[in-house]
């Protein structure tokens, strides 16, 4: 059984940093691409960060780009969200994906994964 599991949310003051961990477990993911996505409070889920099978090529949705970093370690099968200079906005549940396609590049759109995380709460205050 393929699971995702997201480590590493909180609470924290805005300019600081979270990083975010997700472990699989179940099948290996060092061929697939894997993304983050958040949903906050009375919104729709959207896409934050991906990365492609490799770690070298990252893709960022604009709110986030120079601010997080998506990076990942086929060794431990985990992938993490590194989130500096947080702003109240980041507020939101943060979920891991899958893509269960080998080498399908950086994707953007979450109907293109098929294995999500729990989620991990992360909560920035003013």
């Amino acid at each position: 059984q393929v699971q995702l599991v997201e480590s590493g949310g909180g609470l924290v003051q805005a300019g600081g940093s979270l990083r975010l961990s997700c472990a699989a477990s179940g099948r290996t993911f060092s061929r697939n691409a894997m993304g983050w996505f958040r949903q906050a409070p009375g919104k729709e889920r959207e896409f934050v960060a991906a990365i492609g099978s490799s770690g070298v090529y990252t893709r960022y949705a604009d709110s986030v780009k120079g601010r997080f970093t998506i990076s990942r370690d086929n060794a431990k099968n985990t992938v993490y969200l590194q989130m500096n200079s947080l702003k109240p906005e980041d507020t939101a549940v943060y979920y891991c994906a899958a893509d269960s396609a080998y080498y399908s590049g950086r994707p953007i759109d979450q109907d293109e994964y098929d294995y999500w995380g729990q989620g991990t709460q992360v909560t920035v205050s003013s």
